[in-house]
């Protein structure tokens, strides 16, 4: 009886897996992508939807759940069901900096989702105003020597915990330099701030920078990452400025926790062929982000190694932990 009872009980198990996939391909209830951060991240999204819907021909729509960091966003797709339903675009910060910078998250970077696809990579470029004067980073870290205690400033979007942060973080190291952070939960108000010569200098994506660069109401100093990007190749990266600092971060598509593997093959396969489109190769490219095909076990593994090189530079920079 035993036996036959465990038989039925695997039989049932078998039947909601296969009913949950068949329900996914067959039904046209929508699929809601979440994004936690505007501007390129909120384009990023977009553009993933767009092949879903292409590839998977149904409804797939992009919600904003933005502050704290995206994980307003991330919160919606963990207490979501595992069915394909509900997925998140987001940056590798939640999952792989948040756990060092913060004494108490409300979700487990890793037990609490699904990676699915990596889409993009980029990078933050260090700019500054008419406080400074200066033309080029050599010139930036003199000024910034020549400053007393608390006078050195650097601003940075999203703010405290961030890629763009930790760029500060690492500059000051790197250049013995005794660097106090300002934060900026908004790009724009710290651009605002820097081109109006109330902020010496500002750490953030490249993106938003670029027509205020161009336009002569600031200058970009340099890029974060290892290859200067071509929206402004004239732009020189930190190691060829004289900082021995290379720094990028990710994005990619999640789910919740406990997906079963043939579903997240199923996304994967109708997104993965985006990011070898040249159209949306270059549309992504405008945004200042390098399309990035990684496959979930590749995006889980770039994750975990970006989580241990934070964990060490948090360590190493005194950086102490705040609250979520």
């Amino acid at each position: 009886m035993t036996t036959r009872r465990n038989a039925m009980l695997g039989m049932f198990a078998s039947t909601l897996g296969f009913s949950s996939n068949h329900v996914f391909a067959q039904d046209n209830s929508p699929i809601t992508i979440f994004v936690g951060a505007a501007s390129s991240m909120d384009f990023g999204a977009r553009a993933v939807a767009e092949q879903m819907r292409e590839v998977l021909g149904r409804p797939v729509v992009v919600v904003s759940k933005l502050g704290a960091g995206q994980r307003i966003a991330l919160g919606e797709v963990k207490r979501a069901q595992p069915d394909g339903r509900t997925l998140v675009f987001a940056t590798s910060g939640p999952f792989a900096v948040y756990p060092h910078v913060y004494n108490k998250l409300d979700y487990d970077p890793v037990n609490d989702f699904t990676p699915i696809a990596g889409i993009s990579t980029f990078d933050v470029a260090i700019s500054t105003g008419p406080a400074t004067g200066v033309t080029n980073l050599a010139q930036l870290i003199d000024w910034m020597k020549s400053k007393k205690a608390g006078d050195a400033l650097y601003g940075s979007a999203p703010g405290n915990g961030s890629l763009s942060h930790f760029v500060g973080i690492s500059i000051g190291l790197a250049a013995n330099l005794q660097l106090t952070h300002v934060p900026y939960k908004d790009s724009g108000v710290g651009l605002l701030d820097l081109a109006a010569g109330r902020l010496p200098v500002m750490i953030t994506g490249l993106s938003p920078q670029i027509e205020m660069h161009k336009a002569g109401k600031i200058k970009l100093l340099a890029v974060s990452g290892s290859t200067r990007s071509p929206l402004v190749p004239d732009v020189p990266t930190l190691r060829e400025a004289g900082i021995a600092v290379s720094s990028t971060t990710s994005t990619g598509i999640f789910g919740p926790a406990k997906m079963p593997p043939d579903l997240v093959k199923r996304l994967y396969d109708a997104i993965n062929p985006m990011t070898l489109n040249p159209i949306v190769r270059d549309k992504l490219a405008g945004q200042a982000m390098t399309p990035w095909s990684a496959n979930p076990a590749q995006l889980a593994q770039s994750l975990a190694e970006e989580r241990k090189r934070y964990e060490t530079l948090v360590k190493s920079s005194g950086y102490v932990k705040e609250d979520a």
